[in-house]
């Protein structure tokens, strides 16, 4: 009775061995068969603090450029304006974002969960700071529509933000 309950376990780790094994060689085949390539995005986002009163809304225009490292996987480099309108008779805060960042779909390759570092460049109104950013977000995307949501800190402006962007990208 032992020899057979010992054959049992050997015969379903065998099958397990091979479906993993089969699986396994079928991820690869899709990794190496697939076609890398770049993408070029041009996004609007607006945002709102989440900290107080420091600024009243922000509002900025970005330019992605992304690259598939697989399916589901990507690197992303971001930069473009965004303004953060502070009220009060206070000059507004207008500054350049540079970020790098890693991109992975998480489901059905539509929906996907992203972490950007980088710096933002104070321009105008005599803000001479620059600011460590980083922003992690979700979205949704399809071949030619992006729409996330994304949570972005500013560490020397003393502020951050929640921000809806809304992009049209298409390969390149």
């Amino acid at each position: 009775m032992k020899n057979l309950q010992n054959l049992r376990i050997l015969f379903f780790a065998a099958i397990a061995m091979m479906y993993t094994t089969t699986s396994t060689a079928q991820q690869n085949d899709e990794i190496q068969n697939y076609d890398q390539k770049f993408k070029l995005g041009f996004g609007v986002s607006g945002g709102l603090p989440t900290d107080g009163d420091d600024y009243d809304w922000a509002l900025g225009g970005d330019v992605r450029l992304q690259y598939d490292l697989s399916k589901r996987t990507s690197l992303t480099l971001t930069t473009g304006f965004t303004n953060l309108f502070v009220g009060n008779d206070i000059p507004d805060l207008g500054f350049i974002p540079a970020k790098a960042g890693f991109k992975a779909f998480v489901w059905e390759d539509q929906f996907y969960v992203m972490g950007e570092v980088g710096a933002g460049f104070a321009v105008t109104n005599g803000y001479n700071e620059t600011s460590l950013l980083w922003a992690p977000s979700i979205g949704y995307a399809t071949k030619h529509l992006d729409i996330s949501v994304r949570y972005e800190d500013y560490d020397k402006f003393n502020t951050n933000q929640i921000a809806l962007r809304l992009a049209y990208g298409f390969e390149l």
